[in-house]
């Protein structure tokens, strides 16, 4: 297999002038972040002018012309699932990677399963068998074997190709306005992310009062302090039910604090007067200042309704060539009709997700007019594929 192999800063910089001349440029990473505070780079790979290039991020000390350069205009970046990628040019300058074709969201698009992997979109788009895949390789060690390097370079091999595949069909069916609203949404979820209330985050905190949450908030800095002083993954740090267990006891004190289970741990007990003080920071909090809860939503109503609209859901994209999964989640669906059938004449709320964009054309106002009483939905033939249809309803005689 020929490609060329970056490995020092010149190579690199060279390698950068070309890549300005392309039109089109995928990538994608190998990275290992099991031991550390921060996901350690080893490998970019990218498929753009003349062969395939592998870039040796371990042994390159500066990688920002790299990513500068993704982030210039004047081409297409193609990427599969690229969160990562798009999180290590935002560290790295500041700035996205321009004008992004991520294979995953356009196969949920036309229909195929969200979140594919890029074996199954190989397979299913190309019709070419789904490649070994180096799930156990620490990309760290050095050097790297013959077949860890084509692994790699696989990777971004077949992006064009898939790419090519799903941009036809989206074009066929007048999707790739939905496509740049869908990539644009992500990358700026992606950005708020990294950005702003990032404590959010921690699983587990739905539910919680604001008091609770300006635990989850102090106790949050604590742990991302902690973490990068140590450089060690934060949840090896404090796990999140930890965190969301202290919260929901609202205690400062050091004896109560201990009797929690999964803080007996050495490091962590050594650690529990700094926990102490975190909380005693939260509970000192005045009201104003504690986080603003979300709106509970897990009525009966709300769940009845929204297990009903969810399986009408998944009949919907079915027939549109769409994956369920991409258009909303049953959590998605409870927003939505929270939205529209709540009574309270408080502040203006923002839109949820299936009322803005795509989504609402497609499903919203279909969903709309189900609460409505204005559409029914009725079983034409429980052997088909497709066995509901959505018909205008008869007011009672």
């Amino acid at each position: 297999m020929q490609y060329t192999n970056i490995t020092t800063d010149r190579q690199l910089q060279d390698y950068c002038r070309e890549l300005a001349r392309s039109r089109s440029i995928a990538l994608d990473t190998e990275f290992v972040s099991e031991h550390t505070y921060r996901p350690v780079l080893c490998l970019v790979q990218v498929a753009a002018v003349g062969q395939p290039a592998v870039i040796d991020a371990m042994a390159v000390d500066d990688l920002r012309p790299f990513w500068q350069a993704i982030a210039e205009p004047g081409h297409e970046t193609i990427v599969h699932a690229g969160r990562s990628e798009m999180e290590f040019c935002l560290d790295a300058i500041g700035r996205q990677p321009t004008d992004l074709f991520d294979v995953q969201i356009a196969a949920g698009l036309v229909g195929m399963e969200y979140p594919a992997g890029y074996g199954a979109l190989i397979t299913g788009l190309l019709g070419r068998p789904s490649p070994k895949h180096e799930t156990r390789t620490d990309w760290r060690r050095r050097p790297l074997s013959q077949r860890q390097i084509e692994y790699a370079v696989d990777d971004v091999r077949h992006l064009h190709p898939i790419r090519d595949t799903l941009h036809a069909r989206l074009e066929e069916l007048g999707r790739l306005g939905w496509l740049q609203e869908e990539i644009t949404a992500w990358q700026d979820g992606v950005e708020r992310a990294m950005s702003q209330d990032r404590w959010r985050r921690v699983s587990g905190n739905s539910g919680l009062d604001s008091r609770s949450l300006a635990i989850v908030r102090e106790l949050w800095h604590w742990r991302e302090a902690e973490a990068g002083r140590r450089d060690k993954p934060v949840r090896r740090v404090l796990r999140d039910d930890l965190i969301v267990e202290l919260a929901r006891r609202q205690t400062a004190d050091v004896k109560r604090i201990r009797a929690v289970r999964g803080l007996e741990r050495g490091d962590l007990k050594r650690r529990l007067g700094e926990l102490a003080a975190c909380i005693q920071r939260a509970l000192d909090l005045p009201e104003e200042e504690c986080p603003q809860t979300g709106p509970r939503q897990r009525t009966p109503r709300l769940s009845v309704l929204g297990q009903f609209l969810f399986s009408a859901l998944g009949s919907i994209c079915r027939q549109a060539q769409l994956a369920p999964n991409l258009v909303g989640t049953p959590g998605d669906i409870r927003e939505l009709i929270a939205y529209r059938t709540c009574t309270d004449a408080g502040q203006p709320r923002r839109p949820p997700k299936l009322a803005r964009g795509w989504r609402a054309e497609f499903v919203g106002r279909l969903f709309d007019d189900l609460l409505a009483g204005k559409t029914a939905i009725r079983i034409t033939n429980p052997t088909s594929n497709h066995p509901l249809t959505f018909e205008p309803s008869h007011p009672p005689v």
